[in-house]
């Protein structure tokens, strides 16, 4: 059983359920903030910089290619869903143990 910010589909692929703090000193995943995820990004929200910012870091953090990582929802929003395709399955491992 995942978190209800993990959400685990049958080909593999995670989604991600987000809450995002642009503007931070440095780019991290902080823990739980209420039912998301929170990351702190150190791209400014402006012009599509942080979810650019975002997306690149997930991509890293699970071990894929920037492709493999898809904004589903929340593109001008604190909160956003976000896809990750064929994530490594430590990266998934790290994911659980965070909530």
């Amino acid at each position: 059983m995942s978190a209800g910010w993990l959400r685990e589909a049958a080909d593999g692929s995670v989604v991600l359920t987000l809450h995002i703090q642009p503007g931070a000193k440095k780019t991290e995943v902080v823990g739980l903030h209420g039912e998301a995820l929170k990351v702190r990004l150190a791209a400014p929200p402006v012009d599509g910089k942080a979810n650019a910012a975002l997306c690149a870091f997930l991509a890293e953090f699970c071990g894929v290619s920037r492709s493999m990582v898809t904004l589903v929802s929340g593109e001008t929003s604190r909160a956003k869903r976000v896809r990750v395709e064929a994530p490594r399955a430590e990266a998934v491992a790290r994911l659980r143990a965070l909530g």
